[in-house]
């Protein structure tokens, strides 16, 4: 059964093939002289971010069981760490501050997003130790954020928990539920749930990289972005602090069967759109 609330199976299986078939070429591109080696730590990084990382939501999206989404994390640590290397070794050569177009800080919300969604992909997962301890390396920023900090720590008990969100929007409703008597915790998470797309959105420089393709509204679903729109931080502070889910369980945002590896799925079953009717909508058949 089909977890996201767009596009019917014959949909998620092409996207998936898609993600597949450009890692795989990704892969065996960066294995050849690059042509412009400037380029090549960005492009690493690229496959680690919009290769890996959107497969894994892709098959998510597409209904695939829960044990077998961590298989796509270790590719996507190895990305990353080569991309950190590479770009090192440019930045030494050309005497360079920096080799990539955009910070990896987590002040930039970008970054941030993309740091609490491999936590709480991680956590919901339970990777091992060693890749655990990989991501955190990676993702850095101890004691800069009271919020991922702290969701960190519950596995990481001696992270340093920092004193400052640094996006109260719209995180600072998780950090509401966390904190709230457990009576309100369930009310409070829908709520984070609930705004949570609305409350990213962002202009310019600012906005982040999978937002727009999240809305079919502004780019069509026949593209092809659209890996499902999912809030995994909410997942995030479930594992880490036994949240009650129960009120967000089945919302278009909320992708409770991470964390019911086991079933049954939480999400509503759906129809299938009929193929005439696909035709119609898209234009051709997706096989």
């Amino acid at each position: 059964m089909t977890r996201a609330s767009l596009g019917n199976f014959n949909f998620w299986n092409q996207w998936v093939r898609f993600s597949e078939e450009t890692v795989t070429k990704d892969l065996e591109q960066i294995q050849t002289p690059s042509k412009n080696p400037v380029y090549r730590p960005q492009f690493v990084w690229d496959l680690s971010q919009s290769g890996f990382l959107r497969l894994l939501l892709r098959r998510y999206s597409r209904g695939d069981p829960i044990r077998e989404l961590a298989q796509d994390l270790p590719g996507l640590l190895d990305a990353w760490e080569l991309s950190n290397r590479l770009a090192a070794d440019i930045c030494r050569e050309h005497k360079l501050e920096t080799c990539r177009d955009w910070t990896f800080d987590l002040a930039n919300l970008n970054y941030y997003n993309w740091c609490f969604w491999l936590v709480g992909l991680a956590l919901s997962l339970e990777i091992p130790d060693d890749q655990w301890r990989r991501l955190l390396a990676l993702i850095g920023g101890e004691g800069e954020d009271i919020l991922l900090d702290r969701v960190i720590a519950r596995r990481e008990s001696s992270r340093r928990i920092g004193s400052v969100l640094l996006h109260p929007k719209p995180y600072a409703r998780l950090l509401k539920a966390i904190d709230a008597p457990q009576a309100q915790q369930a009310a409070l998470l829908k709520a984070f749930v609930d705004h949570w797309y609305a409350e990213l959105a962002r202009r310019g420089k600012d906005e982040l990289w999978w937002y727009v393709y999240g809305d079919p509204t502004k780019h069509p679903l026949e593209k092809g972005s659209y890996f499902g729109r999912w809030c995994i931080e909410a997942v995030a502070a479930v594992k880490a602090f036994g949240l009650d889910d129960s009120l967000c369980l089945g919302h278009e945002h909320y992708p409770g069967d991470l964390l019911r590896p086991d079933g049954p799925s939480t999400h509503p079953g759906r129809s299938e759109a009929k193929p005439g009717l696909w035709q119609r909508l898209f234009g051709r058949e997706r096989g």
